[in-house]
């Protein structure tokens, strides 16, 4: 599989980019990455409470990215351009 170039994930939405980028986490069961999102996440100590099973990383960081959004009804903050690239980071590696 050929990874997409930088400038065709820039033209996503980052929630489209999030959506990919936690979808492949997940096959790759890559708890690394989900850590240094949600610890980039804006007010990410209140999501903290998030009780899940180990091997359910992959919905409890996107109950995280949920909750913080309802709670706010903001988006990603001052945070949105590390997270997009971090997520295109992500994206880009084979």
């Amino acid at each position: 599989m050929t990874s997409a170039s930088f400038a065709e994930l820039d033209a996503l939405s980052t929630e489209e980019l999030r959506e990919r980028a936690f979808a492949r986490a997940r096959e790759h069961r890559d708890i690394g990455f989900f850590w240094s999102v949600f610890k980039h996440l804006p007010d990410s100590d209140d999501a903290a409470s998030l009780d899940g099973a180990p091997n359910s990383v992959g919905p409890t960081v996107d109950e995280a990215v949920a909750l913080w959004r309802e709670l706010t009804g903001h988006g990603y903050g001052e945070q949105e351009p590390l997270l997009r690239a971090a997520f295109i980071d992500y994206l880009q590696k084979a």
